[in-house]
């Protein structure tokens, strides 16, 4: 199953998994894939610490990074992580505030302890994202950058390239899948509809081909419904150099996520998930519950732009997912979430995980090799 660009980025299996989990990223990584940990969310300070970790524990593996700079947010070409947010701060309206506030008092989700420790703006810019790139440029394990939202800025592509490391981007649109190319990166991860997190509206089995056509010799990694060994195969015989998954990880062994948190996912089907606003401001795939479709409701506030919403919801996220068992906190929680979550049903292991998905991508290839006609 070993591509060309997976022997470009140095590993065994085409299997990239994207997640917030350092456990996971150090066990996918140890088990032939690679792990790439999300960023968006962590201060500078809190990446030192978590990729302290990995290249504590994760031998002579290697692993990626991902970060989120949209290509259109509120307060672009300001710098000065700073000035940014008390520039945003300003922007949002007290009655997103209490409206956010209002829901999670109704689910009986707990205030934070700290009044005084503020989430504040995590992320979802170039300002922030520039210095969690430059703390992940410091790990010689870290061989790979990715960006969730649109053409990282031609400055960050070069310094990323001259460092002798990979960079992509993410993408759900082959228009979007051309600019990449255009720009120069080394792969790009076309992601269907299906997918977990900020997502299109194409579906994966329509968009991988037309991308991998479109950006002739840049390698692909297929994202939006990678559940299965099967799904795997299906991504590999359309010409893609490897498969791109979030959703499997959420729930392993490995994974930090409340018991509670996990179960969520194990309750829902294919059916259960909804392209929202609600928490970042962009369309992304999660669970659906009552927040969800409060923010929905006509005469209730709508969402702000990217990355105003994140103001508005960094708190809720933090208590979302520290509270996850209390009261009717899993009715307003964000879980985000692709529509494979039917598929997951249980805890197990990263490595089995992966041994589960070769089993299923063997037999898969037998099954395709058995109905060519013998000679």
């Amino acid at each position: 199953m070993q591509t060309e660009f997976c022997k470009k980025v140095g590993i065994d299996l085409p299997i990239f998994a994207f997640t917030h989990c350092r456990d996971v990223v150090v066990a996918v990584s140890k088990a032939g894939g690679i792990g790439v940990l999300g960023a968006v969310g962590f201060s500078p300070e809190k990446l030192r610490e978590e990729l302290d970790w990995i290249d504590e524990h994760i031998g002579d593996h290697i692993y990626g990074v991902d970060i989120v700079i949209p290509q259109k947010y509120e307060g672009m070409g300001e710098m000065d992580p700073e000035k940014l947010e008390a520039m945003l701060m300003d922007m949002v309206p007290q009655e997103h505030h209490d409206f956010a506030a209002g829901l999670l008092a109704d689910h009986g989700v707990p205030e934070w302890p700290d009044k005084d420790d503020e989430m504040g703006l995590l992320g979802w810019n170039e300002a922030i994202a520039t210095l969690l790139v430059d703390e992940a440029l410091k790990r010689p394990q870290c061989r790979l950058i990715a960006n969730a939202l649109g053409t990282p800025p031609a400055d960050i592509i070069k310094r990323v390239q001259d460092s002798g490391r990979l960079i992509g981007a993410l993408c759900g649109k082959v228009k979007q899948a051309k600019q990449h190319r255009e720009a120069g990166l080394d792969f790009i991860i076309a992601q269907g509809t299906e997918g977990g997190g900020h997502t299109g509206e194409v579906g994966s089995m329509v968009l991988w081909p037309q991308i991998i056509d479109a950006v002739g010799d840049t390698p692909v990694l297929a994202a939006g419904g990678i559940g299965t060994g099967r799904s795997i195969l299906a991504a590999l015989s359309m010409g893609a150099a490897g498969t791109w998954s979030g959703s499997l990880w959420l729930a392993v062994e490995e994974a930090e996520a409340e018991p509670a948190q996990k179960q969520s996912y194990f309750d829902a089907t294919e059916e259960d998930t909804v392209r929202s606003r609600s928490w970042t401001g962009k369309p992304c795939r999660m669970l659906k519950n009552e927040w969800t479709e409060a923010w929905a409701t006509e005469g209730n506030p709508e969402p702000l732009g990217m990355p105003l919403q994140g103001l508005v919801t960094a708190d809720a996220i933090r208590r979302t997912h520290t509270y996850a068992a209390v009261g009717d906190c899993q009715k307003v929680a964000f879980n985000p979430v692709g529509q494979v979550v039917g598929q997951i049903n249980e805890v197990e292991s990263c490595r089995n995980l992966i041994n589960r998905l070769l089993n299923e991508y063997l037999e898969a290839l037998e099954h395709v090799n058995g109905l060519m006609p013998e000679e």
